[in-house]
């Protein structure tokens, strides 16, 4: 920094009082003028170490790595900062220029109102045109689309084509789900045994139906699961994300959301699997998009049947935050259910280790050993694990010209290298179970 005097200076006072905010961003936007982008990351970097929750910090990294061309870090730290609840506006604006470049178009239209329906005076001529929102829109260019004289009808028929691609027939079983027999048990009560025994239930008013919602660690098999519970009663599935539902025209993603339903609805018995539906039915309170209000709306009343029956319609949804899923998913009738999917334990990692070795050149692997020290590991950690010793044989077979197996001690080195990704998951459950569980909803993660 000693090719000009006035940033020397501002450098110097810095490492004097690093603390200072004001400051840092100053010597930061200085820096980015000059086109010293590197320069400009190392302080935000250094700034975020000694206050890990400062909003600007994080906004002005996200444009230095856009500027950059580090797309992928420029995203993680715009989540980050939207996750904190307090971004500015013009953040929005910058995930809509990421989106759009990663050809996400629904996905910036989005971003990009949101940003100028809180300040107006954000919006950017060129990027309006593009994208076709706001008062620059101009051409046939609207909500990211061309204009095409769009029909109810052509949109209705999108749509049932749509539903009926992610239909599925799953073969496996709870047979072929290690362990999570609690979790089985939870699922056989609510969703198989009715199906079953639907004499039994009837007689006690009882519908055949109804949703649960599996809760826990990402990568625990709770997508798994569902499926296999579509498979354990020869039913029909589909497992719906985010995209098969959101569409940037104006009523098309309820149309989109109900077309999943009454598929699912002509073809009974049926599982209906919605993965990460904290995305669909998130809290309605922190939303300011009204569009995914309706959204939510719309997804509450297909749950209730109010207009057409769910009978035979087994719902089960996964999140990895329940605590921001809408809680009038929770009200008896919808997702009446919670059911916590903890990571795996050690009979059920036994399993995964087995299925995850086979057909790998082994020899005398010892998998309750592995299973036994990898405590607190998903079912996705396992498989890392897995990979890291085959990459750790795959170099020394190639400098050795002759591949060997994996042994039990290569494994319990890959286990030094991988560590649980669990444990980043529980500490932030902690804050709900001890604040947020006057209901007892989360009893099973306190435990």
């Amino acid at each position: 920094m000693h090719d000009d005097e006035s940033l020397r200076a501002l450098d110097e006072a810095l490492q004097f009082s690093p603390t200072n905010a004001k400051l840092r961003l100053h010597l930061v936007k200085l820096l980015r003028e000059r086109g010293r982008l590197d320069d400009a990351e190392r302080l935000l970097r250094d700034g975020l170490k000694l206050d890990a929750k400062h909003s600007a910090f994080y906004f002005a990294l996200a444009e230095v790595y856009f500027e950059q061309g580090k797309d992928g870090h420029a995203s993680v730290a715009l989540e980050t900062l939207l996750a904190k609840g307090d971004a500015p506006a013009a953040a929005r604006v910058l995930l809509a220029r990421l989106r759009l470049k990663s050809g996400d178009v629904a996905g910036a239209v989005s971003a990009y109102r949101e940003a100028i329906e809180a300040d107006p005076g954000l919006e950017d001529a060129a990027l309006s045109e593009q994208l076709g929102v706001g008062k620059h829109a101009a051409g046939p260019v609207s909500e990211g689309r061309i204009h095409a004289g769009d029909d109810a009808d052509d949109d209705d028929a999108a749509a049932d084509d749509q539903a009926e691609r992610l239909v599925e027939r799953p073969k496996i079983t709870f047979k072929d789900v290690g362990g999570m027999e609690s979790v089985k048990q939870e699922i056989d009560l609510k969703i198989i045994q009715p199906l079953l025994h639907p004499e039994i239930y009837r007689a006690y008013g009882k519908s055949i139906g109804g949703g649960i919602l599996l809760y826990g660690p990402p990568g625990c098999g709770k997508t798994h699961l569902a499926r296999a519970t579509a498979g354990q009663v020869k039913a029909g599935f589909m497992s719906v994300g985010i995209h098969d539902v959101l569409d940037m025209w104006m009523g098309n993603s309820e149309r989109n959301l109900h077309a999943i339903f009454q598929r699912a609805r002509s073809h009974t018995p049926f599982v209906l699997f919605f993965d990460e539906v904290d995305a669909l039915g998130g809290t309605r309170s922190s939303m300011s998009n009204s569009g995914m209000r309706v959204l939510v709306n719309q997804f509450l009343d297909e749950l209730d049947g109010a207009k057409a029956s769910n009978d035979g319609v087994l719902i089960v949804a996964a999140t990895n935050a329940p605590w921001q899923v809408d809680s009038a998913f929770r009200r008896p009738g919808r997702f009446d259910r919670l059911v916590f999917v903890p990571p795996p334990d050690e009979i059920a990692r036994v399993e995964i280790l087995r299925v995850l070795l086979a057909g790998k050149p082994t020899s005398d692997v010892d998998v309750a050993k592995i299973a036994k020290k990898s405590e607190g590991y998903s079912g996705a950690d396992l498989k890392g694990l897995v990979d890291v010793a085959v990459e750790g044989k795959l170099k020394d077979a190639i400098k050795t010209g002759k591949p060997q197996p994996m042994t039990t001690s290569d494994l319990l080195d890959a286990i030094k290298r991988v560590k649980p990704s669990t444990k980043e998951w529980f500490a932030t459950a902690r804050n709900y179970v001890l604040y947020s569980n006057e209901s007892g909803i989360y009893d099973d993660v306190a435990r």
